[in-house]
């Protein structure tokens, strides 16, 4: 098969190289029958998948052939794999580049053998110049001289334009005393240029450099010129201007992962080594107002997208940025109103992507998250009766659900409860004598029940005991056993909606915890359970607001801004906060 049949429009030629470098055969349309198999693949060769796997071979050709574009110049100096690299970097720009990669998918029997080859043995190199400059080679730092890093600036600078070595000296060295630069000043300047090309072309294919040199007529005579000619991936002020420009012609969306992906590259001021020589001033202006453009532009798509939250931060930066521009300003505001209007009663609030749910705390009603499922603590009887206050009291979240949820229907309740304790095995049956008053099945700590409301479910569990004197009683082994079995309940019937919660535990199951430690014991028992299987989107305590006076809430906002997205916490933390001994003796117990 003859690759220039194979792939239409694309000219190839035999280049022959004998032992003294010399070329002949140029021109030769046909190629031999052995470098052809070796491209597409015969019974000794796997067929390639990719035309980097393809340049990634050169062994595999004869010690003295290549192919070559008649877009590429094919010098001596060149090796037969580097002329067939330098081939195939023109033809990728072609349209036909498709047809030859479609020409090279393996079969399934030479896949298994062609995998352990590598896919690409061409190193990569990084040149990063947004914020303080620094080259990579293959992941690995290098270190150049300071005035070889300015001479590396000053291409940057160029934007892809040559620069005549005088130039170069003039600005880099400064201008000579006689104000004539001379064959040594030249000599100094292609020194350092060798430098250069010795570090950012390492690995590289020699035959497309990063650092080209040219000559240019600026005189009587010529002189070289350098221009560096990185790829996009390869510079990161160019990937930068880039990605905003592709962003603002994006939908909301992607224009948010484009400007994200953008700022990240952006480690502080450009150039930062020259940033206030001439030469670097029109990129460096380019690149800062770039970086406004992004700014405002990821504001303007969060807030589209419904995130004003996300949008508050970069709207401040930007407006610290530019503090005589009264639009950025009131673009802070506008945004922060918007946030406060979405939150509202929030005082806490904390995203954990790793395991996609979020804590809220907020002040209000429980009974009035509608959008929520509810857990409610009950005593192990599951007494409903609130008249007088005897057993159960009116104002409790026992008391409020009977009122409010079933309108004061004891019946109705009751009825839901038996129902859903046919599941549940109870513990024991207390005798009229002992307790006269009140339901005398018992049910163990933990105990669910499940109660179906429209859209929504209310979790009634076991958190304390009812002794025979009418008075409950819990701890808090007892509190986190209940708010194990709660989420594991909930994991099953909670419909993957939101889960409000109560301070469970502050009132008169008298668990002998302060009202942080509580909130903390809720928190860590939820993470834990939402670690080992995903449940609800967001756990939502709900505190009585004229109980807010009562909490340290910045205690419970220093245990989960330690969590990481995971929801785990350094375990010293964790036991320092949890342990009710500690806790009074650093000096926070409650006047």
């Amino acid at each position: 098969m003859d690759p220039a049949e194979a792939v239409p429009g694309f000219h190839i030629v035999a280049v022959r190289l004998d032992q003294r470098g010399e070329t002949f055969g140029l021109g030769e349309r046909l190629v031999g029958h052995h470098l052809v198999e070796s491209f597409f693949g015969d019974r000794q060769h796997p067929r390639p998948q990719s035309i980097e796997q393809i340049l990634a071979f050169p062994h595999r050709f004869p010690p003295h052939a290549a192919i070559a574009s008649d877009k590429v110049p094919v010098r001596r100096s060149l090796s037969a794999s580097q002329v067939l690299q330098a081939c195939f970097t023109v033809f990728l720009d072609t349209p036909n580049a498709s047809l030859l990669k479609s020409r090279c998918r393996p079969s399934a029997e030479s896949a298994g053998r062609q995998s352990t080859e590598p896919e690409n043995q061409v190193t990569r190199v990084r040149i990063c110049v947004l914020g303080s400059t620094a080259l990579t080679v293959g992941g690995t730092r290098v270190r150049m001289p300071p005035l070889t890093t300015k001479l590396l600036l000053r291409l940057v600078a160029a934007e892809g334009e040559a620069v005549p070595v005088t130039r170069l000296y003039r600005e880099l060295w400064g201008l000579p005393h006689d104000g004539q630069v001379t064959r040594a000043h030249r000599t100094q300047v292609q020194q350092r240029i060798s430098e250069l090309r010795k570090a950012v072309d390492a690995g590289e294919d020699s035959a497309s450099p990063l650092v080209r040199t040219e000559q240019m007529l600026s005189g009587p005579y010529p002189e070289s010129a350098y221009r560096l000619v990185p790829d996009r991936d390869r510079l990161d002020c160019t990937e930068f201007i880039e990605l905003v420009n592709e962003a603002t012609c994006s939908d909301p969306a992607t224009a948010v992962v484009l400007l994200n992906r953008a700022l990240g590259l952006w480690k502080g001021r450009p150039l930062q080594e020259v940033a206030e020589s001439d030469f670097a001033e029109p990129l460096v202006r380019r690149l800062m107002g770039t970086l406004d453009t992004a700014r405002g532009e990821l504001v303007r798509a969060q807030a589209d997208l419904g995130h004003p939250e996300l949008a508050l931060p970069v709207a401040e930066v930007r407006a610290a940025g530019r503090p005589d521009d009264s639009a950025a300003a009131a673009a802070v505001r506008s945004l922060r109103r918007r946030v406060r209007a979405r939150r509202g009663d929030e005082i806490l609030r904390r995203e954990f992507t790793g395991i996609s749910t979020r804590l809220v705390v907020k002040a209000g009603d429980l009974f009035d998250q509608h959008d929520a499922n509810m857990a409610v603590g009950f005593c192990d009887t599951f007494d409903t009766a609130t008249e007088n206050d005897v057993i159960i009291s009116r104002d409790s979240v026992q008391g409020q659900l009977l009122d409010r949820v079933y309108g004061g229907d004891r019946g109705l309740l009751d009825r839901a409860l038996r129902k859903g304790l046919q599941r549940v095995e109870p513990s024991g049956t207390e005798h009229v004598r002992d307790k006269p008053k009140g339901k005398r099945i018992r049910y163990p700590i933990g105990s669910v029940v499940p109660l179906s409301l429209p859209g929504r479910r209310v979790f009634a569990f076991v958190h304390c005991r009812q002794g025979n004197d009418l008075v409950t009683r819990s701890d808090r082994d007892a509190l986190r056993l209940s708010l194990e079995c709660l989420w594991a309940d909930v994991a099953v019937h909670g419909l993957r909606k939101p889960t409000a919660i109560p301070l469970v535990g502050s009132g008169l199951a008298r668990v002998e915890l302060e009202l942080e430690q509580l909130m903390i014991l809720i928190i860590d028992t939820f993470l834990a359970s939402s670690r080992s299987e995903r449940h609800t989107p967001e756990l939502r305590i709900v505190v009585r607001p004229g109980d807010l006076h009562a909490i340290r809430i910045s205690e419970v906002a220093r245990f989960v801004e330690a969590l990481d997205d995971h929801g785990q916490a350094p375990g010293d933390l964790r036991g320092r906060l949890l342990d009710s001994a500690t806790f009074t003796a650093k000096g926070h117990a409650r006047s």
